[in-house]
């Protein structure tokens, strides 16, 4: 019966060590850039090149970064980066508006901007809170390719930080660290009084 119970023990004791081991290891695995071919709502293709899209709103949340959810209503500064050097070469439109119906919030007339990076301004507080859609179109001659990033303002709340690995792996370890507390006190040899 003895080697049966150390053998319990010694499977949960790497079940606990496997469990935290895999805990450790997923914890960190969310980015919010990835692969160059990975799915990104704050990614917008035109033409062969990449736009990424960064909303800041300065007065509610200081420097924090959002995308396709902007949980405030305000002044909000929306920043468009190329990826590449091609489109700095180009005429470039940027319009925000309101959706279902169209309503232009924002428009920027066709110009190169060689920096790579355009920044927006726009107070949501005059529009309200609703989806909106970020056009961005090359503009040349009488050709235009028009590409769509849409967001919302003021409707959800941005999705907090997923605290279930850290607390997985504390469980673990505490589970591990029990487990080894009552093995070594089976392992101490007992002192009877003697009588």
């Amino acid at each position: 019966m003895n080697t049966a119970h150390n053998s319990y023990k010694s499977q949960g004791t790497r079940f606990a060590l496997t469990l935290a081991l895999a805990c450790l290891l997923l914890g960190n695995a969310h980015a919010h850039r990835g692969a160059a071919e990975e799915v990104d709502n704050c990614n917008a293709r035109v033409g062969f090149e990449r736009v990424h899209f960064t909303a800041y709103t300065p007065t509610l949340s200081g420097n924090r970064e959002y995308c396709n959810i902007i949980p405030g209503v305000g002044p909000t500064k929306l920043v468009f980066d190329y990826e590449g050097k091609s489109l700095r070469h180009v005429s470039v439109e940027f319009e925000i508006t309101k959706e279902p119906d169209g309503t232009r919030v924002f428009y920027q007339e066709p110009q190169k901007v060689k920096t790579g990076t355009a920044n927006v301004s726009v107070d949501f507080s005059r529009y309200g809170a609703g989806n909106y859609l970020a056009h961005i179109a090359i503009v040349d001659k009488d050709k235009r390719l028009d590409t769509h990033i849409p967001f919302s303002v003021g409707l959800e709340s941005v999705p907090g930080k997923n605290y279930t690995p850290l607390l997985i792996t504390i469980a673990s370890l505490s589970l591990l660290a029990y487990g080894l507390f009552r093995a070594a006190l089976k392992l101490t040899p007992k002192q009877n009084p003697e009588a």
